[in-house]
């Protein structure tokens, strides 16, 4: 019988984990060619609005393949249910038989994606972060911030939000972490006053126009994940110095990058991918003038990654 092990577990043992280490291990394995990640498998409901994805693949001669199913269903805090749920199936990777079950309820991907956020920002960030501008407030928007703070000394903050309520929320959870916290409902000084940017948003229409873009800015755009989603105007991939895919493949047909292509204001041949830069830092920054901006829709790899890390130390013990 696989073994089950439930949330609690899951996160006593991230606590021994180096999780922003194994995700950019990750993305510099899947741009090295050793990871095999199937497209997403994906379900997207209208009524009410939500959607599954599935994400599965393994890195090669590792011990393990991973398939990862994760839902989002954004009506849920209306009815006292939690927005997103989920699991990871973890399998041998020599003989197929499941190892391990990790009900998660959607945690783990949500820590990876933050992780995602820190390591991206460790290569395209300005040198001196003024601000940190954040559009969401809900779960993500609070873990990118948490994951930022390793990676930069500035401590002022601004979120963006649909309600009051959402807000003092953000405001109440993090309170602990001693930061300078501002809320709006605007995008307009967000995109004045802030040099690094975050969108955490399942939104369908861009939250920021490409005139407000100054030089200068990084944006870490990770809300968009399918094609329906859509958190930045085209216009701003297409004035970007530097533009990053967490996979190229994957953000051909989701994500920011899809819309560019889609509008004619971005060309293939000029996206870099994460793990590149990663590799190879001269692809990265060069310069606290230049825009840049990193799509990330969340690839197999960091799940691959992180289940792997917590599956080592659960199984230790």
């Amino acid at each position: 019988m696989p073994k089950i092990f439930n949330l609690n577990e899951i996160k006593e043992a991230l606590q021994e984990v180096d999780v922003a280490a194994a995700i950019e291990a990750g993305f510099v394995a899947y741009s090295r060619g050793d990871v095999v990640v199937p497209p997403v498998g994906e379900l997207v409901f209208e009524d009410p609005p939500g959607d599954v994805h599935i994400k599965y693949g393994y890195i090669k001669r590792d011990e393990y393949f991973v398939i990862k199913v994760a839902s989002g269903f954004y009506n849920n805090l209306a009815l006292g249910l939690p927005q997103a749920d989920g699991l990871m199936l973890v399998f041998s990777q020599k003989t197929a038989q499941l190892e391990c079950i990790l009900l998660d309820e959607c945690h783990l991907t949500n820590v990876r994606t933050a992780a995602a956020g820190a390591v991206t920002a460790r290569f395209l960030a300005p040198s001196t972060v003024t601000r940190i501008g954040v559009f969401g407030a809900g779960v993500q928007g609070r873990m990118q911030v948490e994951a930022l703070l390793p990676i930069t000394d500035c401590r002022n903050v601004i979120v963006w939000g649909t309600g009051e309520e959402e807000l003092e929320a953000y405001r109440e959870a993090m309170a602990p972490h001693d930061l300078t916290i501002e809320t709006t409902r605007t995008s307009d000084e967000i995109a004045a006053t802030c040099n690094l940017i975050v969108t955490a948003t399942p939104s369908r229409t861009p939250l920021l126009r490409s005139g407000q873009i100054r030089p200068g800015t990084h944006i870490t755009a990770m809300g968009s994940d399918t094609r329906e989603k859509n958190e930045l105007d085209p216009a701003i991939l297409g004035k970007a110095d530097i533009v990053v895919a967490d996979s190229i493949e994957q953000c051909l047909v989701r994500g920011e990058i899809f819309h560019a292509l889609s509008a004619g204001v971005l060309a293939e041949e000029n996206i870099r991918e994460l793990g590149q830069v990663i590799t190879d830092p001269k692809l990265g920054r060069l310069s606290d003038s230049q825009i840049t901006i990193a799509d990330l829709t969340g690839v197999a790899v960091q799940d691959i990654q992180i289940s792997k890390a917590v599956v080592e130390v659960l199984t230790s013990v």
